[in-house]
């Protein structure tokens, strides 16, 4: 995968066809982005930036996303789940409102910086249920991307567990969700994808 700096991620972002206003705030997102992530791997040990561009990515290319601030979302969307006190700062660059809808996106315990506990599985899978469309549509990418990517990971039991959450959660919601837009009528699809290759691969 190509080096992740400022161009890089503009030519993911394509970028070249937005509104100068637009492309402004790519360029603010881009350098929040390597700023935050930086020095952060994933279960992998792939640098963690590489995620968030795999997300917009299956935005763009597989879900048919134009919308700027929708693949500004997605390029963000773990930001204040890997570096809660980032908030202020992308408060201070991209406006409340924007960070805002990232605080919709994350998991209580992690804005909290504190462990997982019991009852935390649920409070998130209420509070995913209930985003709007845009950042939920970003939240199946995630879960997209995440599901593809499993094959990398040396944790076996995470793997069976993402495998449950697409059953018994991520994909019931995508289908009661999928009449909203066309996006998440193509999200729901790639998730079924999803769901078919991972039942012949892994048994609970």
């Amino acid at each position: 995968m190509a080096v992740a700096n400022l161009p890089h991620i503009l030519t993911t972002l394509a970028t070249s066809t937005w509104a100068d206003r637009d492309r402004s705030r790519a360029r603010v997102a881009a350098g929040l982005a390597l700023a935050i992530y930086a020095g952060h791997t994933r279960d992998q040990g792939t640098p963690y930036v590489q995620h968030p561009l795999a997300v917009v990515t299956v935005l763009r290319s597989e879900l048919g996303v134009t919308q700027p601030e929708t693949l500004l979302l997605g390029l963000l969307h773990d930001a204040l789940e890997v570096d809660p006190g980032s908030e202020a700062l992308v408060t201070h660059q991209l406006g409340a409102p924007f960070a805002e809808r990232l605080r919709a996106m994350t998991p209580d315990h992690r804005l909290e910086r504190r462990p997982k506990v019991p009852g935390d599985e649920n409070r998130w899978r209420v509070k995913t249920a209930a985003l709007p469309a845009e950042e939920l549509l970003v939240r199946l990418a995630d879960r997209i991307h995440n599901l593809r990517d499993l094959a990398a990971s040396p944790n076996h039991e995470r793997r069976r567990k993402f495998v449950r959450n697409l059953t018994d959660f991520h994909l019931p919601l995508a289908a009661a969700a999928r009449r909203l837009s066309p996006h998440l009528e193509a999200a729901h699809t790639l998730l079924n994808a999803e769901h078919i290759h991972h039942q012949q691969e892994i048994r609970p």
